[in-house]
């Protein structure tokens, strides 16, 4: 399983497959439970990159 920790690297693995997000954009997503995330303590957020490919390819199809 693919995972990244944290906004930043997030949006540098969006970036590289070519749908750029901005940090503030993710966040607005997260607090709407928009966009697949966990959090793993406090402060520590976790992406499952399966889950966040499968979540792009369904903004693509809108």
């Amino acid at each position: 399983m693919r995972k990244v920790q944290g906004l930043s690297n997030l949006v540098n693995y969006l970036e590289s497959v070519n749908y750029p997000l901005a940090a503030e954009q993710i966040t607005d997503l997260m607090s709407k439970r928009k966009i697949p995330h966990r959090k793993a303590y406090k402060d520590v957020i976790i992406f499952n990159l399966e889950h966040i490919d499968w979540w792009i390819a369904e903004q693509r199809k809108r």
